[in-house]
């Protein structure tokens, strides 16, 4: 029988896992923290795929038939080339998926003014990808990206919570809205960004509606699952989850109680 892997470079993809849990508990997962290489966001897109690569080849190696990239960067330089290069060389029964194409199919439902915002990595916004999947689904919305360097090392190191992220959060959101004042829909285009909602929601109007990922991919997830019984049959059902990180395991557990709020074991795995 075959799990279901989920893979990010960090801790984010946690936010993503948590979802999967709770609107689809039965399921045996596998979670993958490149935590010893991250993060991706700053990195160039072929570092980017071969880092990728590596971790989807070892949650193959770990019995995972379908593996979900709950990462934005990896989806944005890296899944094309492996759904289209590498699979139906290496495993052309196996399947791999992002969190881009998903979120863009949702945006419609949203916005009112077809003026969209994205909050993301360096890697995710330079990538162009949220706008290419949104167009070709919404050719009239238009997309503004905005960068947001210091989220992830904020809420990596515990300072999420502090007076001193709020400086952060409400430098990209003011950015943001000056270069486009018309958004009312904000899409957290990082997995890591759920755990700063509560600081964007101070800084932004109450007709801004802000879209986290976890809740849309899963739905996703499950929607997939029955559109494809030749995958879902294979998987099996036991309600297990095995946590691996490339960096140290006491590490890894500390900062992922962070983003699940609950301690769990993990395991130590070298690519």
């Amino acid at each position: 029988m075959a799990r279901i892997g989920v893979f990010d470079s960090g801790y984010g993809g946690l936010t993503i896992l948590e979802k999967f849990r709770a609107l689809l508990p039965e399921y045996d997962y596998v979670y993958l923290g490149d935590n010893a290489r991250t993060p991706y966001g700053t990195r160039s897109f072929e570092v980017v795929y071969q880092y990728t690569l590596e971790c989807v080849k070892k949650l193959f190696e770990l019995d995972c038939d379908l593996v979900i990239l709950a990462c934005n960067t990896a989806s944005a330089k890296a899944l094309r080339t492996i759904q289209q290069k590498d699979l139906p060389l290496i495993a052309p029964n196996k399947r791999v998926l992002g969190v881009i194409r998903p979120t863009a199919e949702k945006i419609g439902d949203f916005t009112k003014t077809n003026h969209v915002g994205l909050l993301g990595t360096e890697g995710t916004i330079q990538s162009g990808s949220y706008p290419i999947e949104i167009n070709k689904l919404f050719p009239k919305i238009v997309v503004t990206g905005q960068a947001c360097p210091m989220w992830v090392p904020l809420i990596e190191n515990g300072e999420h919570l502090s007076d001193g992220a709020d400086y952060f959060v409400e430098k990209y959101i003011n950015k943001l809205l000056s270069a486009d004042p018309k958004i009312d829909t904000l899409v957290l285009a990082c997995t890591h960004y759920p755990l700063l909602v509560d600081k964007i929601k101070k800084h932004v109007g109450e007709h801004v509606q802000i879209i986290s990922q976890g809740p849309i991919i899963a739905d996703r997830l499950k929607d997939y699952l029955l559109r494809h019984p030749e995958m879902e049959t294979k998987l099996s059902k036991n309600g297990e989850c095995t946590f691996y990180t490339t960096e140290s395991v006491d590490k890894f557990k500390k900062s992922a109680s962070t983003f699940l709020q609950t301690n769990i074991e993990a395991n130590h795995i070298t690519l």
